[in-house]
Formats: C-alpha cells, structure tokens, sequence
C-alpha cells in the first residue's frame, strides 16, 4: 500500500490483514484438494467399465424414427470406442438393426445419442444395448 505525505510515496512493508487472509485461504485449499487427489488415488480401486442404456424418447423424424438414449458408465475406468446397437424385432426376426459409436464414455458418467431407425418402432420389440468398447 502506498501512502503519500507532501508529495512523496512511500511503500508499506508490513502486508494488509486481507493479504494474510487470502494467502491462508489458498494454502488450505490446496492443501485439501492435494489431500482429495491423494486419497483418491490411494484408495480407489480401477473397475472396468460397467455401462448401461436407458431410452429417452422415440420420435419421427423426417428420414424415419429417432429413439434417444443415455449411456451410463458406472465403473472408476472410461471406455472408449463404445459401440452401442439398436435393433427392433418382429418375434424372433430382426427387421432393423444400427449402430452407434461413442468416443468415449468418461469414468462415472453419462452420454447421450440416439440410434435413427426407418422402420417404426411402435408395435415392436426396441432393444439397445453397449456391444463393445476399448481401453483407451
């Protein structure tokens, strides 16, 4: 801080009390994350991706049907190259099966996507289910 006293400044050498504050704040946060990654990586163990579809919502479009989903990866490890297929059944008989491919699906986390049908898929059997992944 500088105080000035007939035309002169001069310099405060001892800091302001928010300087101080600031500075402990800080120190203490990143000391506590320090600690948070520590733990973490100390005590979790790596599961292998373990993931889940749940359908949204179907709708036309105008190239046939759209059927919204979300993928979830419950597990500590990400997937990448997710394959996820849709079909829809007749009984026992495929009539249409497609394709999806993620990226990636991040440790504990969610995407969503949508598989584009041009059969409609009321009246019939909708599956969609993870096929396939990587390690990255």
């Amino acid at each position: 801080m500088t105080r000035s006293g007939q035309g002169h400044h001069r310099e405060r050498h001892d800091p302001h009390w928010v300087e101080w504050l600031t500075g402990l704040f800080s120190a203490l946060l990143i000391a506590g994350l320090l600690g948070w990654v520590g733990w973490e990586a100390l005590t979790r163990q790596a599961t292998p991706p373990d993931l889940s579809v749940t359908i949204l919502t179907t709708e036309k479009t105008s190239g046939g049907y759209r059927v919204a989903f979300d993928i979830y990866n419950t597990a500590t490890t990400t997937a990448a190259a997710v394959t996820v297929v849709g079909r829809l059944r007749e009984g026992d008989r495929v009539v249409e099966e497609n394709p999806v491919i993620f990226d990636y699906v991040a440790a504990e986390s969610k995407s969503t996507g949508a598989v584009l049908f041009a059969n409609d898929p009321a009246g019939r059997t909708l599956e969609i289910r993870p096929a396939g992944y990587t390690d990255p």
